[in-house]
């Protein structure tokens, strides 16, 4: 294990699975103190067990960040468990793909509250200690649809565009208190939400050609 993260304490939601488990398992390796906030309590308590069992120190907490009382108290767990969050990241979201015409508005709201409304109600809940400490890090993980637009993937992009400017105004705001407030745009990673978003075409093969397609060589 190295220490860049010694003594830190570091929240990361969604943190089950994929590219959230990957950066438990990271910071955990860099010394830092880890929650992780995850909705699923099988993969999350299983990344937490995981981190242990690889010397470091790790606590599931189950939580929605879409729910307010559990954003709450996933700070409060944090505290009592590890002290105030140094680090947040957030990760949790969900893909939500639809051509404009055919969606229907409950997935707008779906794709708004989880993938935009509820890293900015993560980031108020831990500001108050971040801004006592007059330091902290918050990491959203946007996409690189905050920067392209691909065709059949409303309303996907407007979240990620919406973070990018949240980012952007929360790293503002809050940069002469010691606070970083910084952004991750990922292009498609091969985890299992990806495999699983392309198993739904009827050629997956093809479906994960045209989007290895989409980067640079």
């Amino acid at each position: 294990m190295a220490d860049r993260l010694a003594g830190k304490t570091a929240i990361v939601t969604g943190a089950g699975q994929g590219i959230g488990a990957a950066i438990a398992r990271c910071f955990a390796a860099e010394g830092a103190s880890v929650l992780i906030a995850e909705k699923t309590p099988q993969t999350g308590e299983a990344i937490a067990l995981e981190i242990g069992a690889a010397g470091g120190r790790a606590a599931f907490v189950p939580t929605d960040v879409t729910v307010a009382a559990d954003v709450a108290g996933m700070v409060a767990a944090c505290r009592a468990r590890f002290g105030p969050a140094d680090i947040l990241v957030n990760n949790a979201g969900a893909n939500v793909f639809h051509r404009p015409h055919e969606m229907p508005r409950s997935e707008w709201h779906r794709c708004l509250v989880l993938d935009l409304e509820a890293c900015w109600a993560c980031a108020e809940a831990v500001l108050p200690d971040m801004r006592a400490q007059r330091a902290g890090a918050i990491v959203n993980i946007a996409s690189v649809h905050g920067s392209r637009i691909i065709p059949h993937t409303f309303p996907y992009p407007v979240a990620k565009h919406g973070l990018l400017g949240l980012t952007r105004a929360l790293g503002v705001e809050y940069a002469a208190e010691g606070i970083r407030v910084n952004a991750i745009a990922p292009g498609y990673i091969d985890t299992q939400i990806a495999r699983d978003y392309w198993a739904g075409f009827a050629d997956p093969a093809a479906a994960r050609r045209e989007a290895e397609r989409l980067h640079p060589p």
